[in-house]
């Protein structure tokens, strides 16, 4: 089999190429029809014409506020950059090509397949270390546009990149990652280089301002730690968040239908008249289900859509539990995140849609036609914010207490010393009745809280340590009782 993609190459009819036009020591403007979509996948709604910027500096993020001005940003390219060199290395199934001067160093590849790129190694690249697939996976996933693959000494763009619609992802703390044959120019309209054997798919550029390689991403933002503003750090993430969004997602399902679905005798058959875009159609499902946007239903039809698909295919309970089975795998593969809060609700979920989706398969099912998509969210209010974990150890004790306990002669204060006690999974746990952030509503139940905790039944996952309840006893006993 060939990868999740591999069905999806470059059409010999490509569409007119849409444009980004970097202006000289400024921003880059896009066409107004190319997307421009967060890490998440989740669009980022722009004036035309949008203005991104690339120094770094922006109050805006990710559009330009011209703070480049007052910066004086240069786009010139620092001598110091890794050179234009593209390395070729021979394996038994295939060539692999890999120009370091293009790299933007997200690490796709050495996390993801570290059996063939291998940090610190030489050779860097081992293209027999794992099956053809996966090293075709590897190279498309590449955000730079570094790698790329061919089956013979050429770089093939068949195996090397996607066909893709024109799109701008501003990644999380990094570049932007341009896909879909998207042609960069200058202000005068002519087009801009790439680097030897750099695809012309794909592309990093520079929004920090501090590539060498200008307008490539050379991955200086780890060194200068670029970082977006966080909108609300107290905030609670989605189960969508948390794994990564739609393209984390879309990934998983990719390799969920193209590698362990078309050779198996029981779910082969089950899906062998699915749709070109299925996988697609369920990263949206799951992308709506984990507290995303409504991008199922927007795009496809909502719950009696999803329904419809499952009437009368009678999935029998052994290729449910195969589907389960393998979209763990696929998860794995993917590279959703193992922690078990995560997984504990992931699982959960699979369990229960899948099973859902059985009763509503048999030839006589009259499935309720006007269900909303169902949200699912962290199973009994667990998050890996709140773990009380055996292999935290010294680390969470450390962590334990937000701010350092007020001295005896010192008045104890809510903001400072008593709300950052109550963790996010505390105050969710309790919003029926009141919220734990909030200082009227904790003084008004001071004292019943207070019995809680020292009976220690409140958390319910453990006990508070005696110094933390006597700080609360101290607040909660100085305070006036409400009229």
């Amino acid at each position: 089999m060939t990868d999740d993609n591999s069905a999806q190459g470059p059409s010999d009819k490509q569409q007119p190429r849409k444009h980004i036009v970097v202006r000289r020591n400024g921003p880059y403007e896009p066409d107004p029809d190319i997307s421009i979509v967060d890490h998440l996948g989740v669009p980022i709604a722009a004036a035309a014409p949008a203005r991104l910027c690339r120094c770094g500096q922006s109050q805006s993020q990710p559009f330009c506020d011209d703070s480049h001005v007052a910066r004086g940003f240069t786009d010139a390219r620092d001598p110091r950059r890794v050179p234009d060199r593209l390395d070729v290395y021979a394996g038994q199934q295939a060539y692999v090509f890999d120009n370091r001067g293009t790299c933007a160093h997200s690490g796709f590849c050495t996390d993801r397949l570290a059996s063939v790129f291998r940090l610190d190694e030489e050779p860097f690249i081992a293209p027999s270390g794992a099956r053809l697939d996966d090293l075709i996976n590897a190279v498309r996933r590449c955000p730079s546009g570094a790698l790329g693959i061919g089956i013979g000494p050429e770089r093939d763009d068949n195996l090397s990149d996607v066909n893709r619609p024109p799109q701008i992802e501003v990644s999380k703390d990094g570049p932007y990652r341009v896909t879909g044959h998207v042609e960069l120019v200058d202000e005068d309209g002519a087009s801009i280089a790439r680097n030897a054997g750099a695809s012309q798919e794909h592309v990093s550029l520079c929004r920090c301002g501090a590539s060498l390689n200008k307008p490539f991403c050379s991955g200086m933002h780890w060194s200068v730690a670029f970082r977006d503003p966080i909108p609300d750090p107290m905030r609670e993430p989605t189960l969508f968040e948390w794994a990564g969004g739609y393209p984390a997602l879309l990934d998983m399902t990719r390799i969920f239908y193209s590698r362990y679905v078309p050779e198996d005798p029981l779910l082969g058959p089950l899906f062998a008249e699915m749709s070109p875009d299925h996988p697609e159609r369920v990263a949206a499902w799951l992308s709506e289900v984990f507290g995303g946007p409504r991008f199922y239903t927007e795009r496809y039809g909502g719950y009696r859509r999803m329904v419809s698909q499952h009437i009368g295919k009678e999935i029998r309970p052994e290729q449910r539990a195969l589907w389960a089975a393998y979209m763990v795998q696929s998860a794995d593969d993917a590279g959703l995140p193992s922690d078990p809060e995560f997984r504990a609700a992931f699982v959960a979920y699979i369990e229960w849609g899948s099973r859902i989706a059985v009763e509503n398969s048999g030839a006589g099912a009259t499935p309720p036609p006007n269900m909303p998509v169902p949200r699912w969210w962290w199973v009994c209010n667990a998050t890996p914010a709140a773990r009380p974990s055996a292999i935290a150890g010294d680390a969470q004790a450390t962590n334990d207490d937000i701010e350092a306990p007020p001295g005896s002669d010192e008045t104890v204060q809510f903001e400072q010393h008593i709300r950052p006690l109550f963790r996010p999974m505390d105050r969710s746990s309790m919003l029926f009745t009141f919220d734990l952030w909030k200082e009227e509503d904790v003084a008004r139940h001071g004292q019943q809280i207070l019995a809680r905790l020292k009976a220690g039944t409140m958390p319910c996952d453990g006990a508070w340590p005696a110094a933390r309840v006597a700080l609360f006893a101290r607040w909660a006993n100085g305070q006036t009782p409400p009229t």
